[in-house]
C-alpha cells in the first residue's frame, strides 16, 4: 500500500479504542485516533454510576470466562495477553490504584470515572498518539487490498493498518450509535442484531413508581412463564418509575427478553430469602409482642430492611397498615408474611437502549482471529470492545473485554 502519515488509525476514543492507540504508540508506531464526540471516553466517564467498575476480579479464569457465555473458547487467548491481572498492573503504572467491592468489583481507588479517562488520556499522550475529538467518522474507503482511509467530512485520513471501536448501540447520547456495524457490513461482515441485555425492566404494575430509589440489598428474584417457574437470582434490587433495576436484574435481562417470546412473564420478590415463611411469621409474632402498641406501618422496619417495608405498605391493605399491631390477626399477620416472601410483578417487556448498560450484538467471532483481534475478511483491520458479538454481565466484565481486546489489537498491527 502507498506510504501514510500514520502506521494505525484507531476510529473510537473509548475504553477499547483508548487501551488499542496507546498500546501501538507504545510499541513506536505513528497512531491517529479519531473520536466523534467532543472529548474521549464520554460513556466511560458515566459508567458505574460515574464510579467506573474497572473490572472484575476474579482470580479463577476459567470462572471468569464463563460469564462470557458462549464467547468463553474464544478469550483465553487474549486474556492469556491481558487479563484482569493486567488490568490492575496498568492503572496502577498509571498512578491509578485500584480496589475490590463487594462482587468482586474493582473500581479506581477515587471511585471517579473521570480519573479513568485521565489516565488513559496520560498514556495516550505519553505515546505520541495523535487526537482528533469532534471528528465523527462519516465513510469508510476499501480498495482490493484492504481499508485505504476513513472521511471524516471533508477531511480523509490514512493509514497502513486500522482498528475500529465505535461501540454498539447503548446510550446512544454519548456517540453509541452503531455506526461502525454499517461499516463493517459494507466490508464483508456479518452482523448480529444488537439487542439491549444489561437493562432495567418495564413493569406493568405501577407499585414500583411509587417507589423509585428504593432498594432492597438482599432479595431472591423469581421469574415464571405463564406461571411456570423459570429461574431464580439473589442479589440487590432497585426500584424505579418504570420497573426495577439494580445489579441483580440486570444481569437477568438477557434471560428475561428470551422468556418474553414464550409468554406472559410475572415475577416474585422474596425479600428475606434466608428464611422459610414459618421463621420469617416467628421474626414478626416476635416484633409485634415487642412493639404492641404501634401501628404497622410504623414498626415494620423492626422486622425487614426498609425497602421490604416500603414495599409490602404500597402493596397491602391500606386499614391493616394502619391497624395497632396487638390487634393484627395470626391470618392477617400470616398474609403479610406471605407477601414479604413474594411481592407479585408483571414484566411488560425491557427498557430500550437509552438505558442500557451494554447491548449485545456485532460481528461474530468466528469472523475474527481472536489470538490477534484482526479481521477474517480485511487484511488490515482489527475489531474490538462493543463491535464484537459477546453477553457479558455487569461487574465489570465489559469494560475487561474493552481492556484485553484493545491491548491485543494494539499489539498485532502489522499489515502483512
Amino acid at each position: 500500500m502507498a506510504t501514510n502519515p500514520y502506521d494505525v488509525v484507531v476510529v473510537g476514543g473509548g475504553p477499547a479504542g483508548m487501551m488499542a492507540a496507546g498500546k501501538a504508540a507504545a510499541l513506536g508506531k505513528r497512531v491517529l485516533l479519531l473520536e466523534k464526540n467532543n472529548r474521549l471516553g464520554k460513556k466511560l466517564r458515566i459508567s458505574g454510576g460515574g464510579r467506573c467498575n474497572i473490572t472484575n476480579a476474579e482470580e479463577d479464569e476459567r470462572v471468569l470466562l464463563r460469564a462470557y457465555g458462549k464467547a468463553e473458547q474464544f478469550l483465553y487467548s487474549i486474556f492469556s495477553q491481558f487479563g484482569n491481572k493486567d488490568t490492575f498492573s496498568f492503572f496502577e503504572s498509571l498512578n491509578l490504584p485500584l480496589v475490590v467491592q463487594a462482587r468482586k468489583r474493582a473500581f479506581p481507588t477515587t471511585e471517579r470515572a473521570p480519573d479513568v479517562v485521565r489516565a488513559l488520556e496520560q498514556y495516550l499522550a505519553k505515546g505520541g498518539v495523535t487526537v482528533l475529538t469532534g471528528t465523527p467518522a462519516t465513510k469508510v474507503v476499501a480498495g482490493p487490498d484492504g481499508i485505504e482511509g476513513v472521511v471524516c467530512g471533508t477531511e480523509r485520513y490514512s493509514g497502513s493498518y486500522y482498528i475500529f471501536a465505535t461501540g454498539s448501540i447503548s446510550h446512544p447520547e454519548t456517540g453509541s450509535t452503531g455506526d461502525g456495524f454499517g461499516w463493517l457490513r459494507s466490508l464483508g461482515h456479518s452482523v448480529v442484531a444488537p439487542t439491549p441485555t444489561i437493562v432495567p425492566l418495564k413493569s406493568k404494575d405501577k407499585w414500583p413508581a411509587l417507589l423509585p430509589g428504593t432498594t432492597l440489598s438482599n432479595m431472591k428474584i423469581t421469574f415464571f412463564t405463564e406461571g411456570k417457574k423459570a429461574f431464580s437470582k439473589t442479589g440487590a434490587l432497585l426500584f424505579t418509575h418504570f420497573g426495577i433495576s439494580g445489579p441483580v436484574v440486570l444481569n437477568c435481562a438477557g434471560m428475561v427478553s428470551d422468556l418474553l417470546y414464550e409468554g406472559v412473564v410475572t415475577a416474585q420478590i422474596d425479600t428475606s430469602p434466608t428464611e422459610d415463611i414459618g421463621a420469617l411469621d416467628k421474626r414478626l409474632l416476635a416484633a409485634f409482642d415487642a412493639h404492641k402498641n404501634k401501628a404497622l406501618k410504623n414498626m415494620l422496619k423492626e422486622v425487614v430492611e426498609p425497602g421490604a417495608a416500603k414495599a409490602a405498605l404500597v402493596l397491602m391493605d391500606q386499614d391493616l397498615a394502619g391497624k395497632k399491631v396487638h390487634s393484627i390477626t395470626k391470618e392477617e399477620r400470616m398474609s403479610l408474611a406471605k407477601l414479604l416472601k413474594a411481592l407479585p410483578l408483571t414484566i411488560e417487556g425491557l427498557m430500550g437502549f437509552d438505558r442500557a448498560v451494554v447491548a449485545d450484538g456485532g460481528v461474530p467471532l468466528d469472523e475474527v482471529d481472536m489470538r490477534t483481534m484482526r479481521s477474517k475478511k480485511v487484511p488490515n483491520l482489527s475489531i474490538i470492545g462493543d463491535l464484537l458479538h459477546i453477553t457479558r454481565p455487569s461487574g465489570g466484565y465489559s469494560l475487561q473485554l474493552c481492556w484485553s481486546t484493545g491491548f491485543v489489537a494494539g499489539a498485532h498491527t502489522e499489515f502483512e
